[in-house]
C-alpha cells in the first residue's frame, strides 16, 4: 500500500483527464434539456468502471435518471463496501459570472474550476481511481459495490424505491461516502451528522392581471408586497423560526457535545473574509459552526416577481413567487415540516391574496456513530496519510438519501469527504484543489486494508 504515492504520481495526467471527459458531460438532472447528457454519463460512468476493473457494470433504469451499478465480487465471505456518488450536477448559472466556461473544465493555481469539478463528479471519480490502484497492484481484500445516481441535485427522488427493489443487489457492510468536505486543506475531518431539508415553492396572487400602479397603487395589495412581510415573519429577532411546531422534534445537544464540537478550528476572520461580509448573523445562543451544524434553519433561495427587465414598466404584478428552503436536523421529519410550514404560510396570508404552496423536494438528516468500525477505520486511514487524526464534525449540508440508505437497506454510511468550503459548490466558479483530488485516492485504499482487517 505505500506504493499509492507513485502510482498517483505515475498516473495523475490520465486520471485528470478521464474526470475532465466526465466533467465535460453537462448532466444537468433539473432540467429536461439535459435528459440524453444524463445517459450519455451514465454509460461513460459504467464503461470506466468496466476499464477500471470491474466484474460487471450496468446502467439501470429507474422512474427517473439511471443509476449505474457496478461490483468487483472476490470472495462473498469477504467483507463488502458499496461506494455511492452521483454524476449529476447543479445548473450554472449565471453562465457570465463563471471566469470560464463551466462544462470546460480548466486548471488555474492548482485547481479545477468547473461545474462538477467537486460536487461531486471529482469526489467521486477518486474511488474509481482508488479501485483502479487496488486491483492492478492485486491489494483490494474485500468486496466492492458501486451506486451512482443521477439525481442527488433534485433530492433522489426515484433511488428510494430503486434500493428497495435492488435490496440483495446493493447489500453491503458499509456505505462509502465521498461528497462532503473537510475543515482544511491539512485538517481531516469525518462528516457525522447532516441536515435534512425541506425545499417548498410559494405563489402569491393578488389581481387576475397586472396592474397600473397609477391606477391602483395604494389601494390594492400588491403580491410582491405581501410575499415579502409574509417571508419576514417567518423569522422573529432572535433569529428564531415563527413556525408552530418546528422546534418540537430538534434535539438540544448537551453541554459536553458542544464543548466537543467547539475543538474544531474556525477563525471567524478568516469566515467573513472568504465571503466578503462585515458581520455574521444568525440565531441567538449559538455559534456560527452550531448554526449551521447541529441547528435548524429557514432562507430564501429565490424570489420573483413582476417586471425585472431593463428600463422601467410601472405595474402592480399579479403574481409573487419565492422558492424557500429548511435545513432540518436528525429527528426533525421533511413531510412533517413540510406541512407545519403550508399551514402557517397560508395563515399568515391576508384575504386580499391567495397563496399556493409547494413541496418540491426533502428528505431526512443523519448522525453517524463515530464507534462503529467504518468510523475507526476511516479515522486510521485519515491519520496514515496526513499525519493527524481527523476530527469528527456535524456538517450543514444535506444528502437526502443517506438516511434512507439505513431504513431501507439497513446499512450505516461513512462520509469521508475531501472538498473544501471554499471549492465553491453550487456557486459559479466550483473548483476542487488537484491536492485534495490526489489526496483522496491516496487515503481511500488505506480505508479499505483497515475496515478490512477490522471487520475479520
Amino acid at each position: 500500500m505505500n506504493d499509492v504515492k507513485k502510482y498517483i504520481d505515475e498516473n495523475k495526467d490520465r486520471f485528470l483527464n478521464e474526470l475532465f471527459e466526465l466533467i465535460r458531460i453537462p448532466s444537468v438532472s433539473s432540467k429536461d434539456s439535459n435528459k440524453d447528457d444524463m445517459y450519455k454519463a451514465a454509460d461513460w460512468i459504467k464503461n470506466k468502471l468496466l476499464a477500471d476493473g470491474a466484474g460487471h457494470a450496468e446502467v439501470m433504469e429507474t422512474e427517473g435518471h439511471p443509476v449505474v451499478y457496478g461490483e468487483k465480487i472476490l470472495d462473498p465471505l469477504w467483507p463488502t463496501v458499496l461506494v455511492y456518488g452521483h454524476y449529476d450536477v447543479q445548473p450554472a448559472e449565471p453562465f457570465d459570472l463563471w471566469d470560464s466556461p463551466p462544462f470546460e473544465p480548466e486548471v488555474r493555481n492548482g485547481k479545477i474550476y468547473a461545474r462538477g469539478a467537486n460536487d461531486d463528479k471529482g469526489q467521486m471519480y477518486m474511488h474509481f481511481k482508488a479501485f483502479e490502484y487496488l486491483l492492478k497492484t492485486n491489494q483490494l481484500t474485500c468486496n466492492v459495490k458501486f451506486m451512482i445516481e443521477g439525481e442527488e441535485e433534485i433530492g433522489s427522488p426515484s433511488l428510494g424505491k430503486f434500493c428497495d427493489e435492488n435490496k440483495e443487489k446493493l447489500k453491503a457492510d458499509v456505505i462509502l461516502v465521498s461528497d462532503t468536505s473537510m475543515l482544511g486543506p491539512k485538517i481531516p475531518s469525518i462528516t457525522t451528522g447532516l441536515r435534512g431539508l425541506a425545499y417548498m415553492e410559494v405563489e402569491v396572487t393578488g389581481p387576475s392581471h397586472d396592474l397600473h400602479s397609477g391606477l391602483y397603487g395604494g389601494a390594492v395589495d400588491n403580491p410582491v408586497n405581501v410575499l415579502c412581510d409574509m417571508i419576514s415573519s417567518l423569522r422573529d429577532d432572535k433569529n428564531k423560526i415563527n413556525i408552530p411546531g418546528f422546534y418540537d422534534d430538534v434535539e438540544e445537544l448537551s453541554k459536553e457535545e458542544r464543548e466537543e464540537m467547539a475543538r474544531a478550528p474556525f477563525d471567524m476572520e478568516e469566515f467573513k473574509r472568504h465571503i466578503d461580509i462585515a458581520e455574521v448573523n444568525g440565531e441567538e445562543g449559538y455559534s456560527t459552526m452550531e448554526r449551521t451544524g447541529i441547528r435548524p434553519s429557514l432562507d430564501v433561495n429565490g424570489i420573483w416577481g413582476g417586471y425585472t427587465e431593463k428600463g422601467a414598466k410601472t405595474i402592480l404584478p399579479s403574481k409573487a413567487y419565492a422558492k424557500i428552503s429548511m435545513r432540518l436536523v436528525p429527528h426533525q421529519e421533511s413531510k412533517k415540516i413540510e406541512q407545519l410550514f403550508k399551514k402557517h404560510f397560508e395563515a399568515i396570508a391576508p384575504k386580499s391574496v391567495k397563496v399556493k404552496v409547494e413541496f418540491l423536494h426533502g428528505g431526512e438528516g443523519y448522525v453517524s456513530p463515530t464507534n462503529t468500525v467504518a468510523y475507526q477505520a476511516a479515522s486510521k486511514a485519515y491519520e496514515t496519510t496526513y499525519g493527524i487524526k481527523p476530527i469528527p464534525v456535524r456538517s450543514g449540508g444535506s444528502i437526502p438519501i443517506i438516511s434512507l440508505f439505513e431504513k431501507i437497506l439497513g446499512t450505516k454510511s461513512i462520509l469521508m469527504g475531501f472538498g473544501l468550503d471554499s471549492d465553491a459548490i453550487h456557486s459559479p466558479n466550483e473548483n476542487y484543489a488537484l491536492e485534495q483530488f490526489y489526496k483522496g485516492i491516496e487515503t481511500i485504499p488505506w480505508f479499505y486494508k483497515y475496515f478490512t482487517e477490522m471487520s475479520r
